[in-house]
């Protein structure tokens, strides 16, 4: 059981660690893409804030949402530890934590939809 539990443990450590370095690479590129073509996303200055807009500019080559894109990825990854908390707690059998990472998981799934919606 402790084996198992240091596994899981690991398997978050790797999944913050990749998510971090996977979310710095692209807002680097970004970053290199801004200076490069010397233009953000827009005239006005705006960022995209839709997932449409951010996909949309990553084709034409925008830097800001090629930035976008990167702190999305790094806003997901500690949604994704949360899931991967959900399993271990479950694989586990401790019922409480599995309860209070579900919930807390519903509760980042409402901010994250409520403040794409506002």
């Amino acid at each position: 059981m402790d084996q198992q539990k240091r596994d899981i443990e690991l398997i978050i450590g790797r999944i913050l660690r990749i998510g971090v370095v996977i979310s710095a690479i692209i807002i680097t590129a970004g970053i290199i893409i801004y200076f490069i073509s010397g233009s953000g996303y827009s005239g006005s200055g705006e960022f995209p804030r839709r997932f449409t807009e951010i996909f949309s500019g990553i084709a034409s080559g925008k830097s800001y949402a090629v930035i976008m894109l990167g702190i999305f990825m790094l806003i997901l990854t500690p949604v994704l530890r949360v899931v991967v908390s959900i399993y271990a707690f479950f694989k586990e059998g401790d019922k409480l934590y599995t309860i209070i990472t579900t919930i807390v998981l519903i509760i980042l799934i409402f901010a994250i939809f409520w403040g794409y919606r506002s």
